[in-house]
């Protein structure tokens, strides 16, 4: 049975806003509060189905996108919550996307940041196209693979993660998981790109869980999200995407923002993935307290 970790922090009587984590799989983080002004905003987290707090740590059973809509649902009701404004980053906005058109009379509006919609060209590109960007972290990712089995990364990779024993899905996590953060800033981080020998805390959570969403396309028909974007033409949204973002390239966010009418659309031109990029912070920033004047 999945127990589902949520809170929330700043102002009781405030505009209600979820944050939708990244991954899937990520979880939470109290920074994340930052984002928002905790004097005008009653500020939810959630952590996800197997993610963060959530247990059990890493569950793929009764994992799919339809379950993680029902439980906002529940979060929402069970706070008294009428309506909310919807924030999600990477996975997160792919997650903001199907909840507000499952359920558009229950948001207020969207920011929505590093954009993916988990087309099979965009699990494609973060399997094998990055790498053309990132060649050392692709190499480290592929060679914790046998050769003969290189041919389906993805496959491998599955298998490997879903295994119950430790001595085998946590080096594949840990793997999975310097891959996806070596390629995410625009300009990395001190700790050595590519690293593939360290486990962390959450690791297997991000890795098992991403994987087994693209394993089954994220849960979603295809295209799904850009053809259902007229449920959600009447709310105001703001997208947030970094030129140079690796994991999440800039065409799927511009794609979403061409069909979106009345979208607000801010390119940030020295930024890659991550939400903690200073550009794409202080964008952020701005549309939470553009946001201030919504009920």
């Amino acid at each position: 049975m999945h127990r589902v970790y949520w809170e929330e922090s700043g102002n009781k009587n405030g505009v209600p806003v979820i944050f939708l984590h990244g991954g899937p799989g990520a979880g939470t983080a109290p920074t994340y509060r930052r984002f928002f002004d905790p004097d005008h905003y009653r500020i939810i987290l959630v952590d996800q189905r197997g993610s963060g707090r959530s247990t059990p740590e890493a569950e793929t059973q009764d994992n799919t996108t339809p379950h993680l809509i029902s439980d906002l649902e529940l979060v929402r009701e069970h706070l008294e919550i009428d309506r909310w404004v919807v924030f999600g980053g990477s996975w997160g906005s792919t997650l903001a996307l199907a909840y507000g058109q499952a359920h558009p009379d229950r948001c207020i509006g969207f920011i929505l940041r590093g954009v993916f919609l988990f087309s099979r060209e965009e699990v494609d590109w973060f399997l094998s196209g990055m790498g053309r960007f990132f060649p050392e972290a692709a190499r480290a990712f592929a060679n914790h693979i046998p050769s003969h089995e290189r041919g389906d990364l993805l496959a491998a990779y599955y298998v490997r993660l879903m295994d119950p024993s430790p001595e085998i899905h946590r080096p594949a996590a840990a793997a999975w998981c310097a891959y996806e953060n070596a390629c995410s800033r625009l300009i990395p981080s001190t700790r050595k790109s590519g690293r593939n020998d360290t486990y962390y805390a959450g690791a297997l959570s991000m890795a098992r869980i991403e994987a087994h969403y693209m394993v089954n396309g994220g849960f979603l028909e295809p295209n799904q999200l850009l053809d259902g974007i007229s449920a959600l033409k009447d709310h105001p949204a703001v997208i947030v995407q970094g030129r140079y973002d690796m994991v999440c390239p800039i065409g799927t966010a511009d794609r979403l923002a061409q069909s979106w009418d009345g979208a607000a659309y801010k390119i940030i031109p020295d930024a890659g993935h991550s939400s903690m990029e200073p550009g794409v912070r202080s964008a952020l920033m701005r549309a939470t307290n553009d946001f201030r004047s919504l009920r």
